[in-house]
């Protein structure tokens, strides 16, 4: 397992910046996105992925371990549990040519919303439907297709997602304890999901909070680290601390819960410092 850091972290910062900040603090990678200073040109990717990801790979000091692809305007607008649209399908294969030329081994996307007038599982039921497809295109292109389960969206249980992953074969998840942790589900009752990770966040949270500070939280990483090894995950670890308004994540110091987080995961893993 290696470390990234999600471009999304430092809302101010250039993507080169963001880049050099992880060259600087030993991280291997980046996760890049569509949002703030940082945001990839959505038009440009989606009008010529192979271009513009092999521009953006030679613009950057480090790999690109993730891309985080929005289809819409925010999180409800085109959500995979909504109407079908068949324009996610064809802009879902672009983003995978696109991580293709830029070197990321996995996509992540968003489940959906519950809509209006629907139930969470017709949302689920939905949002499976439009999934097979896309986890069908991904294998073909060899790049992975993952979804995370978050707060507010369709997957707020483990076993909402185990039912998804169920539903669409092949289907994979980006796993971020700190949303199950948030809505008060204890970490031995998560690492269930550590078999179905292709890709992982981290960050502390506990029970009512999204992110908290390293020492306050209460997510056991070691544990985690164990637990992914465990079930035979090798691949990117993102250190994801933000800095925005969703779920009132504003007030922690980013740098520096990144370099306590890179640190437990160089001691749990023997590593010496730079």
């Amino acid at each position: 397992m290696k470390l990234s850091v999600t471009s999304w972290s430092f809302p101010l910062l250039a993507l080169r910046e963001v880049g050099d900040i992880a060259k600087a603090l030993g991280i291997d990678a980046i996760d890049v996105s569509l949002f703030y200073a940082s945001g990839l040109d959505k038009a440009r990717l989606l009008a010529e992925p192979e271009g513009y990801g092999e521009d953006i790979r030679k613009q950057l000091p480090l790999p690109v371990a993730n891309y985080y692809h929005l289809f819409g305007a925010g999180l409800a607008d085109r959500n995979l549990a909504g109407p079908a649209d068949p324009q996610n399908l064809v802009d879902l294969k672009a983003t995978l040519r696109f991580a293709k030329a830029v070197g990321a081994p996995t996509v992540f996307i968003l489940p959906g919303m519950i809509n209006p007038g629907q139930s969470r599982g017709a949302a689920i039921a939905a949002s499976a439907e439009a999934l097979k497809p896309m986890v069908e295109a991904g294998q073909q292109a060899g790049v992975t297709v993952t979804i995370e389960p978050h707060v507010h969206g369709i997957l707020e249980s483990v076993s909402a997602t185990e039912d998804m992953l169920h539903r669409v074969p092949g289907l994979k998840i980006a796993l971020d304890l700190a949303h199950f942790v948030a809505l008060g589900y204890r970490q031995e009752e998560i690492e269930v999901l550590a078999r179905h990770a292709a890709h992982v966040h981290l960050r502390q949270a506990r029970q009512g909070l999204l992110q908290e500070k390293l020492e306050n939280g209460t997510i056991n990483f070691p544990g985690l680290f164990g637990a992914l090894r465990d079930a035979g995950y090798d691949g990117w670890l993102a250190i994801e601390y933000v800095h925005q308004a969703y779920m009132n994540t504003v007030f922690d110091d980013v740098l520096s819960e990144t370099v306590k987080m890179r640190d437990c995961f160089r001691t749990w893993a023997g590593q010496q410092e730079d």
